[in-house]
């Protein structure tokens, strides 16, 4: 499970709308002095999102909560949205590339170029019909787990 502490902005009915603080791994890698996603989130800066959620524990406006996604769903939705179309355009260029060779055509590039766009539309379209698919699936929905003040911290003496 993914988390990410946010505040509640509103809330309606099932679901509230929170907004979370973008942050990025780099705090504690020792590369970040050398390395570019470091230097492009200093760019960018800490910006604040917000993001519709189901809320299942009633939580109101100004609650601070724990966001919590499942990472399967995040691993499944960054396929589809992320290489699907680039397989498909890689691979519609080779066969445009391909077509154009059977077909003895004099330069084979115009073919590669418009079947790698045909590849990227149609793995474009896969991946819309499989985000309208799945947008009414409550899995594929991040959820307010508990409010920040139900963290419990234990402390464990040295006992020496």
């Amino acid at each position: 499970m993914i988390e990410e502490q946010a505040v509640v902005i509103s809330s309606e009915g099932a679901f509230a709308t929170v907004e979370a603080r973008r942050s990025h791994a780099c705090g504690p890698c020792g590369a970040k002095s050398v390395c570019g996603v470091s230097a492009l989130a200093k760019l960018l800066g800490k910006r604040r999102g917000s993001l519709r959620v189901r809320n299942p524990i009633g939580a109101g406006p100004g609650d601070r909560v724990v966001v919590g996604l499942d990472e399967s769903v995040l691993t499944t939705g960054s396929f589809v949205i992320y290489i699907v179309p680039l397989l498909t355009l890689v691979l519609f260029a080779v066969v445009g590339q391909w077509l154009a060779g059977v077909l003895a055509f004099e330069s084979a590039e115009p073919m590669a170029i418009a079947g790698g766009l045909l590849g990227l539309w149609l793995g474009l379209s896969a991946a819309r019909i499989h985000t309208s698919r799945t947008g009414g699936d409550e899995r594929y929905h991040a959820a307010i787990l508990r409010r920040e003040s139900e963290f419990t911290v234990e402390f464990h003496s040295g006992g020496r």
